[in-house]
């Protein structure tokens, strides 16, 4: 397990979590530049499905959306825009995430989004007991249970897993 510091400054994901009473545990872990969920879940030692990866996308008219999508899973863009009712959906580029989620990449959050956008969630997600999501900055993870996905950020179930 890593260390935890003495004191886990906020985020605008934790300041989220709290204002809504989310209850939550925090995990640390040393950022690899681009280590990804295999190298937090490594870090953290919890399974590598149990961490949730938080991708901006944007459809074909540029309208961004936000994908949780299980850490050792990839996200089929062509079943994705076929269930919500696009033509196509693609990653944004790092800079155009980060305008849009107020996050830098590797350290973006579902909660506290500077930007409001629909949240998709890999429908086999809400069916783990519990999960770790980025907390609002690299090397920095939340647990809690899946359901908050879809009651405090109304996130809308998909299967568009690869």
């Amino acid at each position: 397990m890593a260390k935890k510091p003495a004191h886990v400054s906020e985020t605008p994901a934790t300041q989220f979590l709290r204002r809504h009473f989310v209850a939550f545990t925090e995990h640390v872990y040393e950022y690899l530049e681009h280590g990804g969920t295999a190298e937090s879940s490594r870090a953290l030692g919890v399974p590598e499905n149990e961490v949730i990866k938080t991708l901006v996308m944007q459809d074909e008219r540029g309208q961004p959306l936000v994908v949780l999508m299980h850490g050792d899973k990839q996200v089929s863009t062509k079943n994705l825009a076929r269930q919500i009712g696009v033509k196509s959906v693609e990653p944004c580029t790092p800079e155009v995430a980060q305008r849009h989620s107020g996050y830098q990449v590797g350290g973006t959050s579902p909660f506290g989004l500077k930007k409001a956008m629909p949240v998709l969630v890999e429908a086999t997600v809400l069916a783990l007991p519990r999960i770790c999501i980025n907390g609002g900055r690299r090397g920095y993870l939340v647990g809690l249970a899946p359901q908050v996905l879809t009651e405090m950020l109304g996130a809308k179930a998909v299967s568009c897993a690869l």
